[in-house]
């Protein structure tokens, strides 16, 4: 592929002048195979130059000046583009040619490339690592250890709310058995007042038999 650089030998504007001579100056420095088409001196050239340059690239006047550069048939740019392809480092995408190994272009562009396969690595992870998110858990094997947490807790629960049961039937029991001992006890105690009541009246008796006696000898 051959790049052809359209540009006016003649011309009498410095401007045009010093742009084409940048344009052509960077090539050379490049290394890079280019054509000079004068469209001064050569009507058909400057024909060819202006129905090539793509309509939205012209100027309000429909005349595109020098340097329009082509690779072939395909249009590259003018001064302009070239310049911000340069500052860029994008000279050599920007003719439409592979970069030579070890240029900046070349090394610039394997570190971009570098950055995108490793975004997508990272995205292809992430969305792996989403898709087992989303794999749904039945919902009884959900949560196992907490359920069992759970039941245990409740298991907990209800055999503490048995023991004050147990304890209450079991307080119901000494009371009851207090209460028999109270009763038998009161019940030996009036059978000991009884019997020594009747202890006394039988002495008594006896007492007052005795002085009957006396009194009647």
């Amino acid at each position: 592929m051959v790049i052809k650089v359209f540009l006016a030998t003649s011309s009498g504007s410095t401007a045009i002048k010093k742009k084409q001579q940048d344009v052509v100056a960077f090539l050379e420095a490049l290394k890079v195979e280019y054509a000079q088409l004068d469209i001064a001196c050569n009507e058909q050239n400057r024909m060819w130059m202006r129905q090539n340059v793509p309509e939205e690239k012209k100027p309000s006047n429909g005349i595109p000046l020098p340097p329009q550069i082509f690779n072939e048939e395909s249009y590259c740019g003018d001064y302009e583009t070239f310049f911000d392809a340069k500052e860029d480092n994008a000279v050599y995408s920007f003719l439409g040619l592979a970069a030579p190994p070890g240029s900046k272009e070349a090394m610039q562009a394997d570190e971009e490339q570098h950055i995108v396969e490793n975004g997508t690595h990272a995205d292809e992870s992430n969305e792996e690592g989403a898709a087992d998110d989303s794999i749904e858990v039945p919902e009884g094997d959900r949560n196992g250890d907490a359920h069992g947490e759970a039941e245990e807790g409740e298991g907990v629960e209800a055999d503490e709310l048995a023991e004050p049961e147990e304890n209450e039937a079991t307080e119901g029991d000494e009371e009851g058995h207090a209460e028999e001992d109270g009763e038998q006890e009161e019940e030996e105690l009036r059978q000991l007042e009884d019997e020594e009541e009747a202890d006394v009246e039988e002495e008594g008796e006896e007492f007052l038999e005795e002085t009957r006696e006396e009194v009647a000898e």
